[in-house]
């Protein structure tokens, strides 16, 4: 599996290049940290976290990465303005290979949920499997090609993934969260990849009046919940309508409609906030 240089430009290192010189087959050679941010309106939103968590990354691996925080949203900005970008989603990466570290930056190509999809839902299901270092982000061809494969056979948006305690960890792309009667549960940090969403929708919980807890849950009792849904770059938060056979009633939920505009609220102030500030 290689990624795919989505718009008529991408960065490498310091140069500034054409998408037909673009080769994704580095994303499987060596170790890559990498993180993916959404831009909106031209502004890439939550960047902060994002390269918190990739520095994180790299201290948990013990890797060094070859420009500093600055730099990177110098980058990203530049890439914005040289493709001509309102809305996407970029990619960075840090590949070590050989001795020797890369930096890239690009748009992949982005399928954001649909309306329908967040007014009524997405199907999902249970994928029985643990990442190796669920708190560094690191690309892992081989665990996503056969999660993706799972994916496409049951014509699921998402994964769920369960360690092997039979307890829900997090998605494949994105981080679970789960609700009943007032109280919002997610697995504990420990356990997950502290996705960038996750925080903002903890904070965001709090703030609409909901208590929240980090905890172990297993698969097996999902039917005691009230709703579930996915936090993430891609998905926001979206409710789940179905778990393979399993039907919930997420998209109803008045916990997790709150929690929806109002995370949208806050991606609204965000922008405003960071459109003229030179990043």
């Amino acid at each position: 599996m290689e990624d795919i240089s989505y718009r008529e430009f991408y960065i490498q290192n310091d140069e500034i290049k054409q998408k037909d010189s673009f080769n994704g087959e580095f994303i499987t050679l060596g170790k890559s940290l990498y993180e993916v941010i959404r831009i909106e309106e031209g502004v890439p939103l939550f960047v902060e976290k994002n390269l918190k968590r990739l520095e994180n990354s790299a201290k948990i691996t013990n890797l060094i990465l070859s420009i500093s925080p600055e730099e990177i949203r110098k980058k990203i900005n530049k890439l914005i303005q040289v493709n001509d970008v309102k809305i996407g989603n970029i990619k960075i990466v840090f590949n070590f290979f050989k001795d020797k570290c890369n930096f890239y930056a690009y748009f992949l190509k982005h399928n954001y949920p649909t309306k329908d999809q967040y007014d009524n839902g997405v199907d999902t299901i249970f994928f029985h499997g643990e990442r190796r270092n669920p708190n560094a982000k690191i690309v892992n061809t081989e665990f996503r090609a056969s999660v993706e494969a799972k994916m496409k056979e049951n014509n699921a948006y998402e994964a769920l993934l369960v360690d092997r305690n039979g307890n829900i960890t997090e998605g494949s792309r994105s981080n679970i969260f789960m609700v009943k009667d007032k109280t919002v549960y997610t697995a504990p940090l420990e356990d997950v990849l502290p996705g960038t969403t996750r925080d903002s929708i903890i904070e965001v919980a709090l703030k609409c009046g909901y208590e929240f807890k980090e905890k172990r849950i297993n698969y097996k009792d999902v039917t005691k919940i009230d709703g579930m849904f996915i936090s993430g770059t891609l998905s926001k938060v979206l409710p789940i309508r179905r778990i393979g056979t399993i039907q919930l009633n997420s998209s109803k939920n008045a916990a997790i409609r709150n929690i929806m505009a109002e995370y949208d609220k806050m991606i609204k102030e965000y922008i405003t906030e960071n459109r003229l500030l030179k990043i």
